[in-house]
């Protein structure tokens, strides 16, 4: 049976999972950060204010689109795409840190930093660092850096300083862990654009209500082409903001079921997976309690995914709290199921997709077939594919002329 959704507001708890487990010196400026956006909430100036530049500036409402070949190939559902991937920028993150950055100034704080795995928050922190005007620095994994070459010189041109963090895997985990430091130290005069759903509260709560635009249009394009709703709806999780978003909209429609899809890696083993809800245990992780994959003694094992947006070793609490309910049920897809994903999304309806969206699609194939015909899947297109395509052609073979 499903439970009802449980959230203390005061305590940022949902169900089990949450809370605000920082260090003291932060303790101040998070309540600051609750004060004021429950206040900017209510706010028609702010809402206004946001409302015009997700229409102007991100292009929403983004597009749904169905997907007439891959619907043909793989001889199921209907297959929907909600494409973040044309948002300004390239992902859903933007509409995030647009949000947060209205609150920054709103807060008169002139600099800004955040964490990044794939490169798309740090991208879309750099865009709002120029175009508001803030000093900006982005805290990036070493291993990310390689794998991502792109997106870092994409906010060097946008005029952020990017730092490379080789502590640890040099990975997701460690860059958040280093904004973090950054934060406590820099606190007065930075904010902190968390970019998924994690951290302390209220982190979670307002990452999740910028990203539930997602799921809010979903709805009502989907109901206003096919008079019904979807009957799945899938994301890919790491931290797990874009498929927050997209869960969203549907939570009270029972009858949609939802999927979140994790990094399956290369293997059940420590340390080569990413899936949080398969093997996480309740533990603390960056100021909140969640699900974490940690060992017999409750330290952090080292994440591991072919995507770097979905090498995080924890997820967001809300997230935690949709397993333990049932409502959302979650899935597991390898590296390599990914990469073939990758290229047959790329192939078959020419959209070069984000490595972290094609767990997704691998996933939704199979469900399409087990939904069958005349049934409608909804996939959120996470993020396009343009950062990934010189690691995927380096592990396929493409870059040697070969197609694996």
């Amino acid at each position: 049976m499903v439970k009802e959704h449980s959230f203390t507001e005061k305590e940022g708890y949902f169900g089990d999972f949450g809370g605000r487990y920082a260090p003291e010196i932060l303790t101040e400026a998070l309540l600051d950060l609750e004060k004021t956006y429950l206040r900017l909430k209510k706010n028609k100036k702010f809402q206004k204010e946001l409302e015009y530049y997700r229409k102007n500036y991100i292009g929403r409402p983004s597009l749904l689109t169905y997907a007439e070949r891959l619907t043909s190939a793989w001889g199921g559902a209907r297959i929907w795409l909600k494409r973040e991937d044309l948002n300004h920028t390239g992902s859903h993150k933007i509409n995030n840190t647009i949000g947060q950055a209205l609150i920054a100034k709103e807060m008169g704080k002139r600099r800004i930093i955040a964490e990044t795995g794939a490169g798309q928050h740090g991208v879309a922190t750099a865009t709002v660092g120029a175009l508001f005007g803030f000093e900006t620095v982005v805290f990036m994994g070493e291993e990310d850096l390689r794998r991502q070459k792109l997106n870092e010189i994409r906010m060097q041109m946008l005029g952020a300083r990017v730092v490379g963090v080789s502590s640890g895997t040099a990975t997701l985990k460690d860059a958040t862990s280093e904004a973090m430091r950054d934060w406590a130290l820099n606190v007065s005069n930075t904010h902190y654009i968390v970019g998924s759903v994690i951290g302390p509260h209220p982190f979670p709560t307002i990452v999740r209500d910028f990203q539930a635009v997602i799921g809010e249009e979903s709805k009502k394009q989907f109901k206003k082409r096919n008079n019904k709703l979807p009957d799945a709806v899938v994301a890919c999780v790491g931290g797990g903001s874009n498929a927050m978003g997209m869960f969203y909209g549907f939570l009270k429609d029972k009858k949609v079921k939802l999927y979140g899809v994790e990094a399956g890696g290369k293997g059940n083993l420590p340390g080569e997976h990413s899936a949080t809800m398969l093997f996480g245990k309740p533990g603390f992780l960056h100021g909140t309690k969640t699900l974490v994959i940690q060992d017999e003694g409750g330290q952090v094992v080292p994440a591991h995914s072919v995507s770097a947006g979905l090498d995080y070793p924890g997820v967001g609490p809300e997230h935690a709290y949709f397993h333990s309910s049932g409502r959302v049920k979650y899935e597991t897809v390898s590296d390599q199921a990914a990469l073939d994903a990758f290229l047959e999304v790329c192939r078959i309806e020419g959209i070069i997709p984000a490595l972290e969206t094609a767990h997704a699609f691998h996933f939704a194939k199979s469900l399409a077939k087990d939904l069958g015909k005349k049934r409608d899947l909804l996939i959120c297109l996470s993020g396009r594919g343009d950062k990934d395509v010189a690691e995927v052609a380096r592990l396929t073979g493409l870059s040697d002329g070969g197609i694996h």
